[in-house]
């Protein structure tokens, strides 16, 4: 980076100029570090900052190579490592004060660095990346290696911190994980090995998590094999397997925050969830602090969890989001909240200077907070952040001693240029986007998002105020400048408005006018040469549409504020020909475009290219460069120069970083060309400005008095323009604001409608008499009839409206239908999809049959047509098995011919049944019994089944499962054809009984009986694709018909009318044969029943009127009739009779089809059983083949795992041996350097030997002694702040020791130190001795220390080869365990077997259940294994029979001896009974004592007398004590009286001793201290002497009370077994 700085120096040197960083304003983005105990650092842009605590003075350095990534420091070492952001990123480590560079490291890491962390001892640097490589990496930063490294995959690091008392923890946390690594070291050697800690679920309980690679808790199943692991039921193999839990078993844990070390090296860590944890840094076990509420809570506090931590004694300092700092005072496991500090934003990081004395605090906005713990602690703000990005920069004219800027949310600041200290702060809390600064005033303006223009009075720099506001527009102000010489203001909006605003305050900033430019403003740039009169204005705005940039060139003369009004229309836009406004394209997207003085030239930086592109003008020059930003933080946002030049302020884009630059070198011609125009421009400028700051200072005066003032006076004392410039600066506008734009069109307005205001009346006229004349015809229209009554809309004049108002329904409409079009689409396809799955792909389709009388339904099975690969795997096996059976067949012949050979040709015959017997066995190959179903009921061949005791393998099982697929097939299509043809017979059936329905509905008829005949029908589930198939009499909504169809329909019914009228014509042989004989030829015998005889015309008359011939034909008439009846009733049982008939043979017909229907529900009930046992056996299979599986995965799992555990082991016997061999080399040295040291201090005589003896002695005492080294004290209060204390271990306090004592060597090596008589070169020689000496026990001494360490991690690197050995070990026994599962689990086969209800009958029911010990054989083995069990059986009995006698004799001898033997016991135990018998002194005196009851009677009334006398004594003791309580009540009556005389008196002395205590602090305050520090500490050790004693004298009381006890013992007499 040095060399970099040089090269571009030497580059500006040779342009003539080069640039400096005079000063960078910034805000800390990232944590706040201290560098020592007085000073901190923090990055800002491409630049680190460096703050002075006590003088407030600021340091920059500068990385050349880009923005600054992360920070870390070094207190001992005082040096700063920070990385840069780029590719390939690089930490530097810089020593402070001197800020040069001591190292630079360079890794492997290809994107950016995120964390940096020192080790509080040693020079140890620890780096962690993110993406891509997620990379932990420990340096030595002095030598500049990396001693190790680790990847941790996908983990993002919030927080990294080593422990403060051991650099060989480091604590990484994360939102998810907090793991703790360890530094291993031996000599040279470094490793990192990590420790996840298990945190504790959400609401702080810890859950039961079991090892997912050996689980313990599996349950065993004897009936179903092996229980395995969930990650083998996943079947996963790899590493995965090793961390995969199930969604059920993951539980959401705590998030961690933020982390601190304790000096225990414990952790303390803050959770998201508000949970406080404490982490053992030995064992990482983790606990939840409890908190304890005290008091009532917090009104309005929003501390959830910490944001921040920092470590104290007895606790922790925490922050969260509220804006307060809390102390967490902890105690065992519980810990109290209590107020520490609050401050004025959120905290965002807490840090104690390296002494403890301060508490630096910083918010989340930057601004940092020093807390001093002092006696009168103190609270002060360090850095006051502004509120937001730098938004807008620029110089107070001149520009030499002051700048100001702007912040978003409308802060604006004054910052002097020498030194960049803020001089002045001014809040306007509105959302500002630009700021620019006078020429020819002390003013400056501010552009808000609103449209509003703020003028603030910049005279007093210290006390900045706003003097105006103008509104120009509703949209946002982006451009706000003034030209050269300050005359106009141009402000530029997004709306691209520029609006020309008079710059000089004595004009009231008056808006002259405004023009429309292209929207999208990029920079509006102006020329106003001192020798012309006016300001030549270009605006740049882009062309998107095009690409190509739009340039607007116009020009504003000097005498515009006196002719304003004429320059602009009544809307207040200037007009383009006064203006001489002129547009222009650019073929390129400039982002940036300046007019040159000469206004005949145009400089524009393009995006395309990376040069400045000038136009008109070829030559491209570079005068200076300086590097200050970068593109990390989005490059320049703005630059500002100063009118003379001399600096330069440049603004960030993103990195809100303000830096300002100075001229190291400046010469050349353009630098004399711009000394002489900035002096001619201030000369130009000097009168206008005294005259313009008079005039604000006058207003500013005046409005002042004006505040002291009535108002009726200031309108009478006051000039005009004097109060119309205070109204403008002082009063409020009550009004409500309207932009300068809208006024001006409204005022437009106004002057419009006052000039056509007669023709606005004449037109409103005829718009009443018209409205007049439409209300007439509305009332006229509702007084006619209907059909000429016009509708409401037709007297609607606004034709416009009525078409929008028409269109719009329209597009309702079409929108509803085409959203009910889209659902019927959505329903239809839907229904396609259900009809193709259950109905088009059904090679059978499902379908139904019920019974004629009675509720008995018959389904089929609907069946799916068999794929090609299905039934080309089906022909496979069955091929395969074909085969398997011939081969079979064929061994079988072969063993049949070798065996005949050998049998008597007697057996021939026997021998041909056994095969006839086994012939018919072959057709089913198995009973019904073993093979597990019924599907021989159905004609299925089962011939090519496997036995199920012999489905061992993967394969067999596979095909066993396609055959049985295709018996189940077999079996649905035997029962199917069976149903189809139950379902054929009853449409027969019903075809039978519509034919005879016919006949029966004519006879009811004939008879006019009042019966319904009963005529079956197939329903919808017996024909199922009615339901697929829509009739017209299902739809109950009227159809809607076009009027088109209306009218074709109309013409159709009449076209057929005609047709049916022409084709009748006339009929008069119908007619005639209706009349005469009623329409037939002959008399059928059906129509006995309707047949009648017309009666005589005369039996209207009386009887007594009629004649004899009368009576004859009235007789006549009589037979007639009743011969009729007769006929009519003979006909009428007949067709009785053929009703019945018909009906019965109906019954008889749908009674045997019912019964046929039942037999076939019967066999539908046994095609399912039989479906549902193959399936059962299918699932069996199937269950097995996936325990297989399982199995497989497991064992796949198990023997990766111990091949990595292998590979691991392997790497650990290397590291081992490594170890080792690094340990035996280092002992070597060790010894030899100890050997050394011997052999120096064995030889010291012999290299004095010429010398006396007796100054031998003297030098060798000298030889021996060594110097003391003094530990420097530190001071008492640093002690009790600085809870770590000293740190061990550091390199650094190593080699001050050891300079510290070669330093005291120096002064021993003095000459004064010599023995007298000595020869002054003896003495050098032995100082030279000496010396070697001293400095061969100092690396003795280092190298005991690194032979102790190399122990140690020998010792670990075997702890952690045994660890894996018995992980090995466990492995191999787990497969060992799994194999033999997996063997027993192919051997014990699950098989189906048939059996028959009531065949097996056992009394205990619960035997039926356990069928864990069954094992299933054949009945032949058995009964051959009875015959020979038999026959062993008697020539058993007969052994045993002849041996009964011999053992019964031995019995009785054994029995009797053993008898003698318990008698003998019995003896002694009775003996021994009555040796230690228990004889006590009351049992003595029981036996001794002739009236034992009296005495106890004695014993009793001497007890009774005692309690007597203690009761009476008792109530005299009570008495006695409350003449005490009263005495005592009189005494403490007299003592407080006393007690406030003395606190009468005590007031006195506290005054004087007050007065006393302030002499002596004047006097001796130090002497005073010292001898209450000697007297404390006296009588602390005359406490801990006469302790000590107490202890010695206690320990020597308890042994001789030991002693008196055991004295005591030995008196007592014991029993001795005899």
């Amino acid at each position: 980076m040095a060399q970099d700085r040089e090269r571009d120096e030497a580059q500006n040197v040779a342009l003539g100029a080069s640039l400096s960083v005079r000063w960078v304003q910034g805000f800390p983005r990232q944590n706040v570090h201290f560098v020592n105990d007085s000073t901190i650092c923090y990055p800002c842009g491409n630049f680190v900052i460096f703050i002075n605590i006590e003088t407030k003075k600021k340091t920059v350095l500068q990385c050349m190579n880009g923005i600054v990534g992360v920070v870390a420091t070094n207190v001992p070492y005082e040096v700063v490592a920070f990385s840069d952001r780029r590719l390939r990123p690089l930490i530097y480590i810089y020593n402070f004060p001197g800020l040069t560079r001591r190292t630079k490291l360079k890794g492997n890491v290809l994107l950016d660095y995120t964390l940096l962390s020192f080790s509080y001892c040693g020079t140890y640097l620890a780096s962690y990346s993110s993406l891509p490589e997620f990379e932990l990496a420990l340096w030595n930063w002095e030598s500049g290696v990396i001693l190790c490294k680790k990847s941790q995959p996908g983990i993002d690091v919030s927080q990294m911190t080593f422990n403060p008392m051991n650099w060989h923890q480091l604590c990484l946390s994360s939102p998810s994980a907090v793991t703790v690594w360890t530094i291993e070291r031996s000599n040279q050697e470094h490793y990192l090995k990590a420790k996840s800690v298990k945190l504790p679920m959400e609401d702080g309980s810890f859950c039961n998590e079991t090892d997912v690679v050996f689980p313990q808790s599996l349950p065993k199943d004897p009936i179903y094999g092996p229980v395995l692991p969930v990650s083998a039921i996943a079947g996963l193999v790899g590493e995965e397997a090793e961390t995969f839990r199930p969604k059920d078993d993951l539980y959401a844990l705590l998030h961690p925050t933020m982390h601190c070390w304790t000096p225990t090296s414990d952790l303390y860590v803050g959770c998201e969830e508000g949970h406080l944890l404490m982490i053992s840094g030995e064992n990482l076990k983790v606990t939840v602090l409890n908190k304890i509420e005290d008091g009532p809570p917090r009104v309005g506090r929003n501390f959830v969890s910490p944001v921040t931590m920092a470590y104290q004694k007895g606790g922790v300092l925490a922050s969260g989001i509220d804006g307060f700092v809390y102390s967490f005072l902890i105690k065992d496991t519980n810990y109290k909240v209590e107020d520490f500090l609050e401050v004025e934003g959120p905290v965002e990081h807490l840090m104690f200077s390296p002494s403890y004395r301060m508490l630096l605090i910083q918010t989340d906005k930057g601004s940092i907070y020093i807390y001093t713990f002092d006696e009168e602690p103190t609270f002060e703000k360090l850095l006051a952040a502004c509120d937001g990005k730098f938004q807008a920069t620029d110089f107070i004219t001149p520009g030499n001693e002051y700048c100001m800027t702007l912040t978003q949310s409308g802060e604006v600041c004054v910052w002097g240029i020498e030194d960049g200290a803020c001089v002045s702060r001014i809040y306007l809390n509105i959302p500002a986007t630009v700021l620019a600064c006078s020429p020819s005033s002390l003013s400056a303006a501010v552009g808000t998002e609103d449209g509003f223009v703020y003028f603030l009075d910049i005279q007093d720099v210290e006390s900045p105020h706003s003097v105006h506001t103008a509104y120009l527009s509703e949209s946002p102000v982006q451009h706000l400048l003034y030209d050269q010489r300050g005359m106009y203001l141009l402000a530029g909006t997004s709306e691209g408005h520029v609006f020309v605003i008079n710059a000089k305050p004595s004009s009231l900033f008056q808006i002259l006018g405004f023009i429309e430019v292209g929207k999208g403003i990029l920079q509006i740039s102006t020329v106003s040469p001192l020798e012309t009169d006016v300001v030549e204005v270009m605006v740049l705005s882009p062309l998107p549409e095009t690409g190509r940039s739009r340039l607007e060139i116009f020009t504003l003369p000097k005498i515009l504020p006196q002719v304003s009004a004429s320059f602009t229309d009544e809307q207040g836009r200037l007009r383009d020909a006064f203006i001489h406004k002129f547009v222009y394209e650019i073929e390129h997207t400039l982002s940036s475009a300046v007019l040159n003085f000469q206004s005949n030239r145009i400089y524009g930086f393009c995006n395309q290219v990376p040069y400045i592109c000038s136009y008109l003008l070829p030559e491209k020059e570079t005068f200076v460069w300086c590097r200050s930003h970068s593109h990390q933080g989005h490059g320049i946002q703005s630059v500002r120069i100063s009118m003379d030049g001399q600096s330069i302020l440049v603004n960030g884009k993103d990195d809100s970083t303000l830096v300002n630059l100075r001229w190291r070198q400046f010469g050349g011609n353009l630098a004399n060309e711009i000394l002489e125009y900035s002096q001619q421009l201030s000369t130009y400028l000097k009168n206008t400005m005294d005259e313009e700051n008079d005039y604000l200072s006058l207003a500013k005066k005046d409005s002042l008095d004006l505040g002291s003032e009535p108002e009726h006076a200031i309108n009478e004392n006051v000039r005009l323009s004097v109060d119309s410039l205070q109204e403008e600066l002082v009063k409020v506008d009550n009004t409500a604001e309207i932009p300068w734009i809208q006024q001006k069109s409204q005022e437009a307005i106004k002057n419009e409608v006052k000039l056509f205001s007669n023709k606005r009346k004449e037109i409103k006229r005829g718009i009443k008499a018209l409205a007049k004349t439409i209300l007439d015809m509305m009332e006229e229209n509702e007084a006619v009839d209907n059909i000429a009554k016009l509708e409401q809309q037709e007297f609607g004049l606004d034709l416009e409206e009525l078409e929008r108002l028409h269109d719009e329904s329209e597009e309702e409409v079409a929108k509803i239908r085409k959203d009910a079009e889209m659902q019927n689409l959505a329903k239809r396809y839907l229904a396609e999809l259900i009809k193709e799955e259950c109905w088009n792909s059904m090679a059978v389709k499902g379908r139904a049959l019920k019974c004629f009388h009675i509720p008995c339904v018959v389904e089929n099975f609907p069946m799916k047509e068999r794929t090609d690969e299905e039934l080309k795997e089906l022909k496979r096996v069955v091929q395969q098995k074909k085969i398997e059976a011939e081969c079979l067949k064929l061994q079988k012949e072969i063993v049949d011919v070798q065996s005949a050979i050998t049998l008597v040709k007697k057996h021939h015959e026997e021998e041909d049944e056994e095969e006839e017997e086994d012939g018919t066995a072959k057709d089913t190959n198995l009973p019904n019994y073993l093979l597990g179903s019924l599907s021989t009921d159905f004609r299925v061949h089962t011939s090519l089944l496997s036995s199920q005791l012999e489905l061992h393998s993967r394969e067999e099982k596979i095909n066993q499962i396609i055959l049985l697929k295709d018996i189940i097939y077999k079996v649905k299509t035997a029962f199917n054809s069976e149903f189809d043809a139950a379902y054929k017979q009853k449409e027969i059936e019903i075809a039978r009984v519509k034919e005879k329905n016919v006949r029966i509905q004519e006879i009811v008829l004939d008879l006019e009986l009042e019966e319904s005949v009963w005529q079956p029908e197939f329903e919808d589930c017996e024909k199922p694709e009615r339901t697929l198939i829509v009739e017209s009499t299902e739809i109950t909504a009227q159809r809607h018909i076009n009027p088109w169809q209306k009218a074709k329909t109309e013409l159709l019914v009449t076209r057929e009318m005609e047709r049916l009228l022409l084709s009748r014509g006339p009929n008069t042989r119908r007619r005639a044969l209706m009349d005469m004989m009623g329409g037939v030829l002959e008399v059928k015998k059906e129509d006995i029943l309707r047949m009648v005889i017309p009666q005589p015309a005369f039996m209207s008359k009386p009887d007594a009127l009629w004649s004899e011939e009368e009576r004859k034909q009235f007789k006549a008439y009589e037979k007639k009739v009743k011969e009729l009846n007769e006929e009519r009733d003979k006909y009428r049982k007949s067709l009785e009779t053929e009703m019945k008939k018909l009906q019965n043979s109906i019954q008889e017909s749908t009674q045997n089809f019912d019964e046929h229907l039942k037999r076939l529900f019967e066999r539908r009930v046994r095609a399912e059983m039989v479906v549902s046992q193959e399936e059962l056996k299918i699932n069996n299979l199937v269950f097995s083949l996936l325990l297989d599986e399982e199995i497989s995965s497991r064992e796949a799992f198990l023997n990766n795992y111990l091949a990595r555990k292998q590979e691991e082991k392997s790497q650990t016997t290397e590291a081992i041996r490594k170890s080792r061999e690094d340990l035996d080399m280092y002992k070597d040295h060790y010894d030899n350097l100890l050997a050394e040291d011997k052999v120096l201090d064995r030889s010291f005589k012999k290299e004095f030997s010429e010398i006396p003896s007796h100054q031998v002695d003297i030098l060798y005492k000298l030889f021996k002694r060594r110097p003391r080294i003094h530990k420097q004290k530190v001071h008492s209060d640093t002690t009790s702040l600085v809870p770590f204390g000293e740190r061990p271990g550091s390199g650094k306090l190593n080699k001050d020791a050891f300079a510290q004592l070669m330093k005291a060597m120096d002064d021993l090596d003095s000459i004064n130190n010599m023995p007298e008589g000595l020869d002054p070169s003896v003495w050098e020689h032995f100082c030279m001795t000496r010396r070697a000496k001293v400095e061969n026990e100092q690396k003795v001494k280092q190298k005991a220390a690194g032979l102790i360490e190399m122990v140690a991690f020998l010792q670990r690197r075997t702890e952690d080869d045994e660890k894996v050995q018995h992980e090995i070990e466990k492995v191999v026994h787990e497969l060992i365990l799994l194999q033999e599962d997996k063997v027993k689990f192919q051997l014990n086969l699950t098989i189906q077997i048939l059996l028959k209800q009531g065949q097996v009958e056992l009394e205990n029911f619960q035997l039926l259940l356990d069928y864990s010990d069954a094992i299933l054989i054949n009945k032949n083995i058995i009964e051959d294994l009875n015959s020979v069990i038999r026959t062993q059986g008697q020539k058993k009995v007969a052994s045993m029979m002849e041996s009964k006698e011999i053992h019964k004799g031995i019995f009785q001898i054994e029995w009797e001896h053993k008898k003698m033997e318990m008698e003998m016991e019995d003896l002694n135990q009775k003996a021994w009974d009555i040796q230690m018998l228990f004889f006590s002194r009351d049992r003595q005196k029981y036996l001794n004592e002739p009236n034992y009851e009296t005495l106890i009677a004695i014993q009793i009334g001497i007890m009774e007398q005692t309690i007597a006398v203690l009761d009476k004594t008792h109530k005299k003791n009570v008495e006695n004590c409350k003449k005490l309580l009263k005495k005592l009540r009189r005494c403490s009556n007299q003592k407080d009286v006393a007690n406030y005389t003395l606190s009468c008196n005590l007031r006195e002395e506290l005054v004087a001793v007050s007065e006393r205590k302030d002499i002596c602090n004047a006097v001796g305050s130090t002497l005073t201290c010292e001898k209450i520090a000697k007297e404390r500490y006296e009588n602390m050790m005359q406490h801990q002497k006469l302790t000590k004693i107490s202890k010695e004298q206690a320990e020597q009381i308890s042994i001789l009370q030991a002693e008196v006890e055991r004295l005591r013992m030995k008196t007592f007499p014991a029993l001795v077994q005899m």
